[in-house]
């Protein structure tokens, strides 16, 4: 039976893609650590299809074993994988405790890659399979402050074009998303610039972002950027001198949260 396997799936857009993917008609894998959340997502999901939940903790070294050890227990047939989990914080490396540093990178690189690892072979072997990655707008804002998270989603952009090389002609794609901001609770703004950003289109829908993603995974497309403000933006981004980063980061230092 076909299954798609989403992370991050017991809440915002990871319980997005679980909605979408049920409605295409896929058995579900939901993995996520929070327990309660699972059991929502589940249970908006109702009883039209299969919903294997799994509680697991992505930041862990062995979490992509544990996963695959579940769904082959299982027998489930994953022709989707779509790495959502993400972790998000605004704070300078020297200020970023230890712990939270390896927390972003096990969540947004280890164990993405690590579960790609693991599906992709069966993929392959069965001619058919659908890969997405959120990578991020961020992959070129190597911004003071941000920089780590932009330096996680760079690796998935460039692992990816590396992935999907390799996938050529076998029945299996590889799509990046370049989300820039997504009205979520993992984007830490104010309530008053949370309303400003969507007024100004610079913040988008998290359904109109999934719907996005999706619409290119299955069109074997590798990658998309909604938002026409972030293509617009993307040239400019790249051009920052540091000495103008430097002096944003100073001026923002303050405000910024700590982990």
């Amino acid at each position: 039976m076909r299954y798609a396997l989403v992370t991050g799936a017991a809440s915002g857009m990871g319980r997005i893609y679980a909605r979408r993917l049920a409605q295409r008609g896929y058995n579900l894998v939901l993995v996520d650590i929070n327990a309660a959340g699972l059991d929502e997502t589940a249970s908006m999901i109702g009883e039209e299809v299969k919903v294997l939940s799994i509680v697991q903790d992505l930041s862990l070294m062995d979490a992509a074993d544990r996963i695959y050890e579940r769904t082959e227990a299982e027998k489930c047939e994953v022709e989707v994988l779509v790495n959502n989990a993400g972790v998000m914080f605004c704070q300078g490396l020297a200020e970023t405790s230890e712990k939270m540093l390896n927390v972003i990178m096990m969540v947004h690189m280890n164990t993405p890659l690590m579960l790609c690892r693991k599906y992709v072979g069966a993929m392959k072997e069965r001619g058919c399979g659908y890969i997405l990655n959120i990578s991020s707008l961020a992959a070129w804002m190597i911004w003071p402050g941000i920089g780590m998270y932009g330096c996680t989603k760079r690796f998935v952009r460039h692992y990816s074009r590396e992935l999907r090389t390799e996938c050529r002609k076998t029945g299996v794609s590889v799509t990046n998303a370049y989300f820039g901001a997504v009205d979520t609770p993992l984007v830490p703004l104010k309530e008053s610039l949370r309303k400003l950003a969507r007024i100004l289109a610079v913040m988008i829908r998290p359904e109109k972002a999934v719907d996005r993603a999706l619409k290119a995974t299955f069109r074997r497309r590798r990658g998309v950027m909604p938002g026409l403000l972030n293509k617009i933006f993307l040239p400019l981004i790249v051009i920052v001198p540091d000495c103008l980063l430097a002096w944003i980061y100073r001026k923002a230092k303050p405000y910024l949260m700590k982990v």
